[in-house]
């Protein structure tokens, strides 16, 4: 339920009261520099929920940074530079009090007409993942993808491969199949716009008796 809402050039304030009978803030100031967005939240009386978040904007790069603000902060921190045809990012997260990083990941990603391809390093350094995906004609209505990731500390591989289809502007189709015998299929018609029913299915074709799994969503938007 709103409770209040104020809005000026360079401040928004919200405020509403939630489910759990708390009452949840949030404020958002712009342009108190160039190119920048701050956004504080808090709960009353949940103190311990307070977060402050700063942003910056630019035509080949963006910045955020997130300081959650409990009684032992984590700051967490994310930041992307490129061109529509390359772009690299990263991001981290990092806890004052214990001195170590909770988490890291770093990526790069080429984009070109008919292909994308991306490589992602997560798991703070403990995986890598490498994808590609290709699309068959022009309109971008049908595509192949291929990935292949890597856990070091397991020395696991897992090689996947996929496609999908467009049947038309309101229906996909997509289909993967990895190394481990993972066969998984899904179908996602927006029924109304901006609201989707996907239907979705899994099958381990190495155990065949076991029953395949199956999921039924739905997502309605305003």
């Amino acid at each position: 339920m709103l409770l209040h809402y104020t809005s000026t050039r360079t401040l928004n304030l919200m405020s509403k009261l939630i489910p759990d009978s708390n009452i949840s803030t949030t404020m958002t100031f712009t342009d108190i520099l160039p190119s920048t967005k701050t956004i504080a939240s808090f709960k009353v009386p949940d103190y311990n929920s307070g977060k402050l978040e700063v942003q910056y904007f630019h035509h080949h790069a963006t910045f955020t940074t997130t300081i959650a603000l409990y009684k032992t902060p984590v700051v967490d921190a994310t930041a992307t530079i490129g061109t529509p045809s390359i772009a690299f990012g990263a991001e981290a997260g990092y806890d004052p009090t214990k001195g170590n990083f909770t988490k890291y990941t770093a990526g790069i990603s080429v984009t070109k007409p008919d292909s994308c391809a991306s490589i992602i390093l997560g798991d703070k350094g403990d995986s890598i993942k490498a994808s590609y995906v290709h699309y068959l004609d022009n309109l971008k209505k049908s595509a192949a993808v291929g990935e292949i990731s890597r856990k070091f500390s397991t020395n696991e591989n897992t090689f996947t491969v996929g496609g999908a289809y467009a049947v038309d502007h309101l229906t996909l189709i997509k289909a993967k199949l990895n190394n481990h015998g993972r066969l998984g299929a899904l179908l996602q018609h927006e029924v109304i716009p901006k609201s989707l029913l996907t239907v979705s299915g899994e099958l381990d074709t190495k155990s065949l008796d076991k029953s395949p799994r199956l999921g039924l969503a739905f997502a309605l938007k305003p």
